[in-house]
């Protein structure tokens, strides 16, 4: 029976790229919640995005001269990278459990690919500075979700599409103090269908207007204790995630391992584009 070869591997290529791509923009949150440009080939790898500031309208007298606006623009810039994972295939496991493969080895890749995205991403919660809520020694409550949200209202910031991310531990915090009632959390409470919801399903979903996100990579505060986990509430517009290229998968014969390398990787940049656009919630989780 003949063995493997780059050939009949690379004939499974596509549905390897296809479930890698699935399941990286099924895993991935962040990449969802963020502003995405585009960088071309032959563009370089810097991406710069002009950040235009709030103007002002002035009233205009009948008759008068309409005053000039000099319109000055600030860039963020954030550059491109590249992410890979590679894993040996033998010709035994090829043969013997073609289907199988191809399925892990998609999966396996769609989920490294995406949670190197949302740790990139979350990374940059730590950029917003000037709106921030809890310390290291905070518990979550829903009064402080409020008031991160009242300080984006108050400058001003797009109320659509805003998120907030959270920690499972600090999440839980948060679901206790959704349905406590009395002094017994996950006993019922004020917040009514939310309660029931969090006791239902196991998750928030909508709190006053804005999306709870739930996520492992959400990463701990540098230099902080156990338990002291970096979330944020933000809009779209203050994060950016560029890709020049999405998962692209290859192959490469290893005859001495009776094998094939299979090499995925992916280039994308991400940065911080209006900081003032979110809101850093570092809370300590209970648990």
């Amino acid at each position: 029976m003949a063995g493997s070869t780059t050939i009949s591997l690379n004939d499974l290529l596509p549905t390897i790229v296809q479930e890698a791509l699935f399941v990286a923009n099924e895993r991935s949150i962040m990449r969802n919640l963020v502003k995405n440009y585009s960088l071309a080939p032959a563009q370089g790898k810097t991406i710069q995005v002009p950040i235009y500031p709030v103007q002002t309208a002035v009233s205009v007298t009948e008759g008068d001269e309409v005053t000039n606006t000099e319109v000055s623009t600030n860039v963020a810039t954030f550059n491109v990278g590249q992410v890979g994972i590679r894993t040996l295939v033998t010709d035994l496991a090829l043969n013997a459990s073609a289907s199988n493969v191809v399925s892990d080895l998609g999966r396996l890749f769609g989920d490294a690919i995406a949670k190197k995205i949302d740790q990139d991403l979350m990374a940059k919660f730590a950029d917003f500075t000037t709106n921030t809520i809890g310390s290291s020694s905070t518990t979550i409550t829903a009064a402080l979700l409020m008031q991160g949200l009242t300080k984006l209202k108050a400058a001003g910031v797009p109320t659509d599409g805003l998120a907030c991310v959270l920690h499972p531990s600090v999440a839980y915090d948060l679901k206790a103090a959704l349905t406590n009632q009395g002094a017994v959390a996950f006993t019922g409470g004020a917040y009514g269908e939310i309660a029931n919801e969090a006791m239902r399903m196991g998750y928030v979903g909508t709190l006053f207007g804005m999306t709870v996100f739930e996520s492992s990579n959400a990463p701990l505060v540098p230099g902080g204790a156990a338990g002291d986990y970096q979330g944020a509430i933000f809009h779209p517009d203050a994060l950016g995630f560029g890709l020049m290229r999405d998962i692209q998968i290859e192959t490469q014969r290893r005859a001495s391992f009776l094998g094939t390398d299979i090499v995925a990787s992916a280039m994308y940049g991400v940065g911080t584009v209006y900081e003032g656009y979110g809101v850093s919630a570092v809370f300590d989780s209970t648990i």
